[in-house]
């Protein structure tokens, strides 16, 4: 498996809201988390770090996934267990009362790909032929392009396209969105905030994925192109592909 995580804050904004990581569990296993904070006085970094850093300490206590259903069962679980000790904090401290995050968490079991979603963070699948956003923004542009008062064009322009209808922290209880899908070998998972999406096309993603580069180079001119149309916020992504299995020696074709 190859992966790559990056975060940048962006031209505009004096500090960093954004998280995210790449961690292994016992069984070698992949988790990747794309973070989003907002809110409470300058407190979106602690609701972003809080629920990366106790994601990745719960998996890190994961002896291994079995199945899609095992991962969509154990991150429904600790996503709720997350959004509980988030909410809390805020609760308890002033300066951080309001705080919340989006959040977006990708499981891969060999060629099964789990992801998990609170918010406008993304996920994608870029293929040879395509580029598929596998998530739904909980936000209020996308609930007016759903009931048809506004159109896919009228909402990248929208006064109030960065309004998110749901995240994680800011109530006591939340669900996320969960659904399993077949990833491929010749497949590239981005997850992304939408300091990324805001400003970079979703066929100029297609495109600078297909130029083949490492990972790190593909998501450095991700970031690059996002800064150069202003960086108004805080841009991160995660990009993952499978590797083709290395045969034995001896092992025939």
């Amino acid at each position: 498996m190859k992966a790559h995580f990056q975060t940048d804050r962006g031209q505009v904004r004096s500090h960093n809201e954004d998280s995210g990581g790449i961690f292994y569990n016992a069984a070698n296993q992949l988790l990747a988390v794309i973070a989003d904070g907002m809110g409470g006085h300058q407190a979106g970094d602690v609701a972003s770090q809080m629920a990366t850093h106790l994601l990745q300490e719960k998996w890190e206590k994961t002896e291994g996934l079995n199945s899609p259903d095992e991962a969509e069962t154990w991150v429904e679980k600790v996503v709720a267990d997350v959004n509980t000790s988030v909410y809390q904090h805020a609760q308890e401290n002033e300066e951080c009362f309001g705080m919340g995050t989006t959040i977006v968490i990708a499981i891969l079991l060999n060629d099964i790909l789990t992801i998990a979603h609170i918010g406008d963070s993304r996920a994608y699948i870029i293929s040879d032929e395509t580029i598929s956003q596998i998530t739904e923004d909980h936000s209020l542009v996308n609930a007016l392009v759903q009931s048809g008062q506004i159109s896919k064009d009228e909402a990248a322009h929208h006064p109030r396209k960065n309004v998110v209808l749901k995240a994680l922290g800011t109530e006591g209880s939340v669900t996320c969105d969960v659904r399993s899908l077949k990833f491929n070998l010749d497949e590239t998972l981005l997850l992304c905030t939408d300091g990324l999406t805001d400003k970079v096309s979703d066929n100029e993603i297609y495109s600078l994925v297909q130029a083949k580069s490492e990972l790190s180079s593909v998501g450095q001119n991700l970031i690059a192109l996002a800064n150069e149309r202003g960086g108004e916020d805080n841009i991160s992504l995660i990009l993952i592909q499978r590797e083709t299995p290395t045969k034995k020696v001896g092992e025939s074709s």
